[in-house]
């Protein structure tokens, strides 16, 4: 890694912000941030220059919907590994991460303050981390991984690093568990507010909280300047929830175009995250997903990737997002091609830049490349506008990787 002044000259800027991006363009870099961009020719007696004769230049991925501490698919035994195991584990695969252009992520259960300042002091080396600390479920909910026929207590799973969430039941507990993971550096609440997959005892269609318990994690959050994301899939609690004031709709799968409209008007905007049940369709069973989890996958599968257009139409905004589990981290790049089918590139682009940068609320910082932004960057080989699949093959037509201002891959060297 090196903190040295760059000078990226000649390079295709593309962030989002233009249909088909800028061609000619240089920029510097120095002391983490982007120091200038311009169309005439810069210079810097200190600056390291690389010529990217056309590449595209890129601002890091941002994907808003992860789990780096589920290291097996089968999340009911990640809450039972060593807290010492999951973070190293976690932490190869946040490397994994970065060494795919990934250089933000968003964490949406289970990573806690000790990983996100692991990444800040260099202990290990990963993307920024942004976390919700333990999601908000409740008994029998998407978190609860006791099954029919054991009933440990819940608090048992408040400090397992391995475990998604923590169960919580009644008002008066969803707000002290609201400000316990604030306290604890919770960027903003993550609830679950629909039956999951990979829960063994809660139907797709399950609402899980009450409206009131809704309203109180909303105004913790507000109070705590942030806001929630929610676990959902059906019309139904997909409407409930952004009546109720949630902002972050997490999966969508199921949504209507009224709806969507609603999320719209509301300010709600969305993550889908298509390419975990392309993928638990094909390796669910293989990656020990218990039968009743795998069995739940195609009643959202298919109706996830019509969602996009539905989404789309309406003008919702949508963020990245891929929601892998295990060994399905490796696929993590494969959304790209997948929302590539069914989006606009330029808004599949938008979606891991500037949208996703409002998402982990750091606009103006990540997700653009212009004077003030921090320093996450990659290089692309050729234009990902006319091939999505150049952002995927493991960072394999990325020769630059850049966070803070660090190289942390430099095939041009």
């Amino acid at each position: 890694m090196t903190s040295q002044a760059i000078l990226f000259r000649n390079a295709r800027i593309l962030d989002g912000r233009t249909e088909d991006g800028l061609p000619g363009m240089d920029a510097l870099v120095a002391d983490g941030e982007i120091k200038e961009v311009s169309s005439q020719q810069l210079s810097s007696p200190s600056a390291r220059v690389i010529d990217l004769g056309g590449k595209t230049l890129m601002p890091g991925l941002i994907d808003c919907h992860v789990h780096v501490i589920a290291c097996i698919a089968n999340l009911g035994q990640n809450a039972e590994l060593p807290n010492s195991l999951v973070a190293l584990r976690s932490a190869k695969i946040m490397n994994d991460m970065l060494m795919r252009g990934f250089t933000t992520v968003r964490d949406l259960g289970g990573a806690d303050i000790g990983l996100k300042m692991a990444l800040e002091e260099g202990t290990i080396t990963g993307p920024r981390l942004v976390i919700c600390g333990k999601a908000l479920s409740q008994t029998g909910g998407h978190t609860d991984y006791r099954g029919r026929f054991h009933s440990r207590d819940v608090d048992y799973y408040k400090d397992r690093l391995g475990a998604l969430g923590r169960v919580v039941d009644g008002v008066d507990n969803v707000r002290r568990v609201a400000r316990e993971e604030i306290k604890c550096g919770a960027e903003f609440i993550k609830l679950m507010t629909n039956g999951g997959i990979s829960s063994p005892t809660d139907p797709i269609a399950f609402f899980g909280f009450s409206r009131d318990e809704l309203v109180a994690a909303v105004e913790e959050a507000r109070n705590a300047q942030t806001y929630v994301a929610a676990h959902l899939y059906t019309d139904d609690s997909i409407r409930r929830a952004v009546e109720c004031g949630v902002t972050s709709i997490e999966h969508c799968n199921l949504v209507t175009s009224e709806t969507a409209r609603l999320m719209k008007e509301k300010g709600a905007f969305a993550v889908p995250t298509n390419i975990t049940f392309d993928i638990l369709s094909k390796e669910g069973a293989q990656l020990g997903m218990l039968p009743e989890s795998v069995a739940k996958i195609e009643d959202v599968r298919e109706a996830g990737l019509a969602a996009l257009g539905i989404l789309h139409e309406a003008g919702v905004m949508m963020a990245y997002g891929t929601d892998l589990l295990g060994d399905m981290h490796r696929h993590q790049s494969g959304e790209f091609p997948l929302l590539g089918r069914y989006l606009p590139a330029i808004d599949v682009i938008r979606s891991t830049t500037v949208n996703a940068a409002k998402v982990v609320q750091m606009e103006g910082k990540l997700g653009i490349i212009e004077p003030g932004a921090f320093a996450d960057l990659i290089v692309v080989n050729g234009d990902p506008l006319a091939d999505l699949s150049l952002l995927t093959e493991q960072g394999r037509h990325m020769p630059i990787i850049m966070k803070n201002g660090d190289m942390m891959k430099d095939a041009l060297a």
